[in-house]
């Protein structure tokens, strides 16, 4: 993106007087707090618009299936941030949030951008299809990975995703993006040579941008719905404290290959 001179000195969020805060053009205390949910507000702040009961259902879901899977690179460096910080939460909170890029929640920004490629190349049902080979065959001729397939745990398919699809199709909100993965899915043996599954990285995308979600914000929905689940992990980290453990954890299991005098030894400590 270029950085030049920007004459457009306004922004459309927020403002406020000595009696009224309004937030999106509506008064913060007398039409949302109590009014709507947090879910709601998110949309609201993002798009300008309250959303739809199917929209409000679709990123709720995807906040949800998001928020919490277990012991990952981004929790581990908050909790170790934590036990290294105890008097700086928001520190470990940050820490975390910086760890997550194109590996690790990251992912569903480029697969909504992969979809949406093969969206605007694709005018009908069959030319979808065929727009979805012609993608796929051009990111395995750049050698890059096809963003939102694939798990190493969830192999035979990731149970997060067949449900995200569900719930799309529930408030009848599923559409072509939705279609578009699933397409990508049942092409990637006969493109790439094997199966892939749609994974949670790609299902949010998919049934969000169906939904009416923008592309460009789409990165903030897995860092929204992480946040929720790092704090909880440093809740308990101050409860019940594993941050040194993962540290030491990892001493032991890295061994040391540098130079050393002859006589040298390492301790068996780590």
């Amino acid at each position: 993106m270029k950085i030049g001179r920007q004459d457009q000195r306004s922004s459309a969020i927020s403002t406020s007087n000595a009696e009224t805060i309004l937030v999106r053009g509506r008064d913060l205390t007398r039409e949302l707090i109590g009014r709507i949910t947090f879910t709601e507000h998110f949309w609201l702040l993002v798009t300008g618009s309250l959303p739809t009961p199917a929209q409000l259902r679709v990123l709720d879901a995807a906040l949800v299936a998001i928020a919490e899977h277990g012991l990952v690179p981004s929790v581990q460096v908050s909790r170790m941030t934590l036990a290294a910080a105890p008097e700086a939460l928001q520190g470990a909170v940050a820490a975390g949030i910086l760890g997550c890029g194109s590996v690790v929640l990251g992912s569903s920004e480029a697969a909504g951008r992969f979809l949406a490629q093969i969206s605007a190349r694709g005018k009908s049902a069959a030319s979808l299809e065929a727009a979805a080979r012609e993608v796929v065959r051009e990111y395995r001729e750049a050698k890059q990975a096809i963003p939102g397939y694939g798990h190493p745990l969830h192999r035979g398919g990731d149970p997060r995703a067949q449900r995200l699809l569900e719930v799309a199709v529930e408030a009848n909100a599923s559409g072509q993006h939705a279609e578009i993965a699933r397409a990508v899915e049942r092409l990637l043996p006969e493109v790439i040579g094997r199966p892939l599954a749609l994974n949670v990285s790609g299902a949010i995308p998919a049934v969000l941008l169906d939904a009416g979600y923008p592309l460009l914000a789409l990165k903030g929905v897995p860092l929204l719905a992480r946040t929720a689940g790092l704090v909880a992990h440093l809740l308990e980290e101050q409860q019940r404290a594993i941050g040194f453990v993962m540290s030491h954890a990892a001493a032991q299991a890295i061994n040391y290959d540098g130079e050393a005098p002859p006589d040298f030894k390492p301790s068996q400590d780590g």
